[in-house]
């Protein structure tokens, strides 16, 4: 019998747009050689009774139930290199259609059903997706094309105001320290692992969008795109 990640503590399915949900739970991992927990977050889309789950984080019995009621699993999109630990949970319990980009490290027994790609295919309409080109491990962001733009990301673009209920008391002032608690954030970690260049946040820049759903934080709702272009100009003075 297979075994899978376990579920973590986790808050409750929110609707945070119309057809659009977002789950705040919990990951423990190794970082620069401590161990570190702290907050996660997955959306899920919901087209024509379809559930698209991207950034995945797996949720207790009394929640899948509830994302039952919500419509039908069909995808399970990995959009960060460093995520996916509960992707196999969802694609094996529902049968669900797997995207990924090509160079990801999928999970173990996983098989990419659907390469992401700018331009290509993705799981529901009024969408497109955007790829970092220049970065050492691969991710993308989705934008939706509703209430102004939706940008739906994972590790890149982040909204981690403060520390929240599912951090530990340990991880806390190391990440104070390290300046990871900023609105509109880039994610220090993944800056740290995926080196891009700033050709790839000039291609950013010319995306609209009025609204961020990331992969940690909070959903920050109106002026995303003036927040996130005032913090990339201090990273990369583009």
């Amino acid at each position: 019998m297979k075994q899978y990640h376990p579920a973590m503590p986790h808050g409750p399915i929110q609707e945070v747009f119309e057809d659009v949900f977002f789950v705040t739970g919990t990951m423990k991992n190794e970082f620069f050689g401590s161990m570190w927990q702290f907050s996660r977050n997955m959306t899920i889309v919901r087209e024509n009774g379809a559930l698209t789950i991207i950034n995945s984080v797996r949720l207790k019995e009394e929640a899948l139930a509830e994302l039952d009621t919500l419509g039908k699993v069909t995808h399970v999109v990995r959009i960060g290199d460093m995520h996916g630990v509960d992707d196999p949970f969802y694609v094996d319990r529902y049968g669900a259609t797997f995207w990924a980009m090509p160079g990801m490290r999928v999970q173990e027994g996983l098989t990419v059903d659907k390469k992401l790609k700018e331009g290509g295919e993705l799981p529901f309409g009024n969408a497109s997706f955007f790829e970092f080109k220049t970065v050492a491990r691969p991710e993308g962001i989705i934008r939706i094309d509703r209430e102004g733009g939706i940008m739906i990301a994972c590790d890149s673009l982040q909204n981690w105001i403060e520390p929240d209920q599912f951090f530990d008391e340990d991880t806390v002032p190391t990440m104070e320290k390290m300046n990871f608690f900023k609105k509109a954030g880039l994610g220090l970690a993944w800056l740290h692992e995926s080196q891009p260049k700033p050709e790839d946040f000039v291609r950013l820049k010319q995306i609209p969008f009025e609204h961020a759903l990331c992969g940690h934080g909070y959903p920050l709702k109106g002026d995303a795109q003036e927040e996130y272009h005032r913090t990339i100009a201090q990273f990369f003075n583009v």
